[in-house]
């Protein structure tokens, strides 16, 4: 496939406020097998959160509707397919700069992948991406953010497996960061690698950041009505919370 850009996009320009930079790129693309253990509610007992860099060209599409496809990225596990995996949470991605500011704040070193992430970023601010924002990653894949990851038990109970934090309180603490990750929809298939370049296609005109999506669902509730001016592109779960919000108390904030 050729690195033209897809009927109906453009790539933005030197006076818009996102550009392409070299320092946009992936340090590493991450899967990890299913493996059983005690942490997770998944009806398979198993979780597919450790994961590892992969040396070799990985294979990326979109899984499937929410609740039956697992995983976008090849030789990845989903294993808890209620509330993970599927065509709006195909992939995960989590800001290197991210992981070393919890580095700091845990005091031990966390490798690319630590957090159940398929993709480990460098020089994006994954906080100011828009709900919609569209990336062009190497010369074909083209991802779509959907919104940001919600902390479960098993995300606790593998970072306590880990040594890193007790799992009480952890999901508080991912919480309060304010950091959730970006997830995201696959809109082009193709293949990544580490190294590849990340490009910013198109930036929907709302002002709903992932950030500000993750913070309306979790700790500022009165926000909901307002995030759902990116609500036909959010993934489902986030969406439904917004909208039965919004129908149950109106619009006024």
């Amino acid at each position: 496939m050729s690195g033209d850009v897809p009927h109906g996009e453009t790539l933005l320009g030197a006076s818009d406020l996102r550009v392409t930079v070299p320092d946009m790129h992936l340090l590493s693309v991450n899967t990890g097998p299913p493996r059983r253990v005690d942490y997770t509610d998944a009806p398979s007992g198993t979780t597919g959160i450790g994961k590892h860099p992969v040396n070799t060209p990985v294979r990326v599409t979109a899984p499937g509707a929410p609740g039956v496809g697992a995983s976008g990225v090849g030789d990845d596990a989903v294993c808890d397919l209620r509330y993970h995996g599927g065509d709006d949470r195909a992939v995960y991605a989590f800001a290197r700069e991210d992981l070393d500011a919890w580095e700091r704040d845990l005091g031990f070193a966390l490798p690319h992948g630590a957090f159940g992430e398929n993709l480990t970023t460098a020089g994006i601010d994954l906080r100011e991406v828009l709900v919609g924002e569209r990336w062009r990653i190497g010369d074909e894949v083209v991802l779509e953010a959907t919104g940001g990851r919600i902390p479960c038990r098993t995300f606790a109970g593998w970072v306590a497996e880990q040594g890193w934090a007790p799992a009480k309180g952890w999901l508080r603490r991912f919480t309060l960061s304010g950091s959730p990750g970006v997830m995201f929809r696959v809109l082009t298939p193709g293949t990544l690698r580490a190294g590849d370049e990340v490009r910013v296609l198109h930036r929907p005109a709302h002002p709903v950041t992932v950030a500000a999506l993750f913070r309306a669902v979790t700790t500022e509730r009165k926000r909901l009505p307002e995030v759902l001016a990116a609500a036909e592109w959010m993934e489902r779960e986030q969406r439904e919370i917004a909208e039965k919000y919004t129908a149950k108390y109106g619009t006024a904030t």
